[in-house]
């Protein structure tokens, strides 16, 4: 595929939308992408999916339609549209990458186009959010998802419309996975709708939801640590 107009509006937002580069943010951006950084995050999800639920099977549906989810969002960009379009990372172009600032000891040989840290994210984004329907969790998971976005143009590891495409197939596939959880969930539970000042309208205690919430504030002021610490 012939990027070759594409890339020189990239080349124009990478400034504009990465920002400044220093040491700490160098740091920073690297701990923020690294996908053990949010294991326990992922943890918390699943915590609150086998708290909130009453069966095994209705667990089970959850978690299947996760890893729907993510089979995909991660499968279309890394197993499908990345061997066709053979687009090279920012860093790794040999006509780009002068016009960057190159982070230090970052390196991927895998291609770019398009992002599957953007379509995971965001798929996994759209899936909470329509699930446990709160505007709180919402806002910090969307948060979540542009945050690593961000730290992926600021790598130099995407283009700009590599992690436009990513969120837009990541929101995609979240939605497709949670009208297949829908689906089947509605075959086992009754279509039950919580009001209440401590439950969500599909039945999310406000508590883990707020706990998910401050696990996201404690991994990112992790990251400051980290970041701290390394320079």
């Amino acid at each position: 595929m012939d990027f070759s107009t594409l890339t020189q509006i990239d080349l124009w937002l990478i400034p504009v939308l990465s920002g400044p580069h220093n040491i700490f943010f160098d740091q920073f951006t690297q701990v923020l992408t690294y996908g053990w950084t949010w294991v326990v995050m992922y943890l918390t999800l699943l915590f609150i999916v086998i708290k909130n639920n009453e069966t095994m099977v209705q667990i089970g549906i959850i978690v299947m339609s996760v890893m729907l989810c993510l089979l995909l969002s991660d499968g279309m960009a890394d197993g499908i549209v990345k061997p066709l379009a053979h687009r090279l990372r920012p860093l790794n172009d040999p006509e780009v990458r002068p016009l960057l600032q190159i982070v230090a000891g970052v390196s991927d040989r895998n291609f770019s186009f398009f992002s599957a840290h953007a379509a995971n994210t965001m798929g996994i984004c759209v899936f909470f959010s329509l699930l446990i329907r709160n505007l709180n969790m919402t806002i910090a998971l969307t948060a979540w998802s542009l945050t690593n976005c961000w730290t992926r143009i600021y790598l130099n590891m995407h283009y700009p419309s590599d992690i436009l495409v990513g969120l837009l197939w990541g929101a995609v596939s979240g939605t497709l996975a949670y009208l297949c959880y829908l689906h089947f969930y509605r075959r086992v539970s009754p279509r039950l709708h919580f009001i209440s000042s401590q439950y969500t309208r599909t039945g999310y205690a406000f508590t883990d939801v707020n706990l998910v919430i401050n696990i996201l504030l404690l991994t990112v002021t992790y990251a400051i640590i980290r970041a701290l610490v390394m320079i």
